[in-house]
């Protein structure tokens, strides 16, 4: 099975890990990276995003124990637009975040007009943090959290229930 995965990975945390997991599981993997001009349009908030050469070297750092367990191949790809590789016939799954399926059905749309079969959509669930709320990049980023979804020192015991 040929499987696609995008993202703007900044930093790689366990919510990645465990969505290249999956994608590596089920088959030989794609990782459609986000382009320098794509990243900044595919953020919920507006931070700063290491450039692709950056983030690419810490994919490749990251993705081979994942292909290795599994005895697969992996490919990263730059995506310059939001429905990136996976609207290409080769692919056959897309693995999507709980906010990000519907951009996979989108490209099952796209896949549609083009007469491509449809993908299946994988959902993987999120990675919650120590405080419960979920793992990302932006909380890693801003200091809340480390990449395991540990609080990071000065941000123990605060939160909406229990603020310092």
């Amino acid at each position: 099975m040929n499987v696609a995965l995008g993202g703007t990975f900044d930093p790689i945390h366990d919510g990645h890990r465990r969505l290249f997991e999956r994608a590596f599981e089920l088959g030989d993997v794609t990782i459609g990276l986000t382009s320098d001009e794509l990243a900044p349009r595919t953020r919920h908030v507006e931070r700063y995003v290491r450039p692709y050469d950056e983030r690419e070297r810490d994919l490749r750092a990251e993705l081979p124990r994942f292909a290795a367990e599994h005895d697969r191949t992996f490919t990263i790809r730059e995506l310059s637009e939001p429905t990136g590789i996976a609207v290409e016939p080769q692919f056959d799954a897309l693995i999507v975040s709980p906010e990000t399926r519907d951009g996979g059905e989108r490209i099952n749309e796209i896949r549609a007009e083009r007469g491509h079969d449809p993908l299946e959509i994988v959902v993987v669930d999120h990675v919650p943090a120590e405080d419960g709320e979920r793992i990302s990049s932006t909380r890693i980023v801003t200091g809340e959290i480390d990449e395991h979804g540990s609080l990071t020192p000065d941000r123990e015991g605060r939160g909406a229930t229990n603020p310092k």
